[in-house]
């Protein structure tokens, strides 16, 4: 799904995404937000402008479909949790680990329990596209954990971003209850505001001690993130 990206109201077409980042007076055209900014808005517009997520904006989604999604994002935040908690004391990420705050897997595995029983774990499996974003995944939290920022940026940031928009959409398009069952994962009961721990997080990353190399890397392998999602979408 789209990432980094603020929701807005669309009116009879729907929803829609749009950039509306705050600007900060103290932010450098060559740090890491910044480059990561610019360097994955060609990804952004093409991950807006999947058939799933023109569809599911208007209201046009079907239950089945956003329970497959459900389980490809069980499966991805699983890895990337895994990861960033076997990374959290690694100097290259650790600034960026935030386990109260953002992770989704306890929230996901919610929402699958709500869709699919209280026996989901035997009804689910691992999509060929979404394994191949979880090996990656994992391949960096183990071999290039530098290039974990940029997974962990591309979801989570538009998490409290886009995500809201999505949420407020598949409530209403499916019909689920006003408590919220089955769409969890959108939740964020520990971060009281989106804007400003998105500041935050950005400052966290910012600061890091990286090469220039290395953020070219990381913004490379944002875009491959963005990549893997719309794999896994389509």
């Amino acid at each position: 799904m789209p990432s980094a990206m603020e929701g807005s109201e669309g009116g009879e077409e729907g929803e829609t995404l749009r950039y509306e980042e705050a600007e900060d007076d103290n932010v450098s055209p060559t740090d890491l937000s910044e480059l990561l900014k610019e360097g994955t808005k060609e990804s952004h517009d093409r991950a807006e402008n999947t058939q799933f997520v023109k569809d599911f904006l208007k209201g046009r989604i079907k239950k089945e479909l956003f329970k497959l999604a459900t389980v490809a994002l069980y499966f991805t935040y699983s890895a990337l949790e895994e990861e960033m908690d076997r990374n959290r004391d690694n100097p290259v990420f650790a600034p960026l680990y935030f386990p109260v705050e953002l992770h989704r897997r306890e929230a996901l595995v919610k929402d699958l329990q709500y869709f699919y029983g209280e026996d989901w774990g035997e009804k689910i499996q691992c999509s060929e596209a979404t394994q191949h974003y979880v090996d990656r995944i994992h391949h960096v939290g183990q071999h290039e954990p530098e290039l974990l920022v940029a997974h962990a940026y591309t979801r989570y940031m538009g998490d409290l971003s886009g995500g809201q928009v999505l949420k407020k959409v598949a409530q209403r398009a499916l019909k689920l209850p006003s408590t919220e069952e089955g769409i969890q994962f959108y939740t964020f009961d520990n971060v009281s505001s989106a804007q400003q721990f998105k500041q935050l997080y950005r400052a966290r990353m910012n600061a890091l001690d990286l090469d220039k190399n290395t953020k070219e890397r990381i913004v490379e392998e944002a875009n491959q993130a963005f990549r893997f999602n719309m794999q896994v979408l389509n």
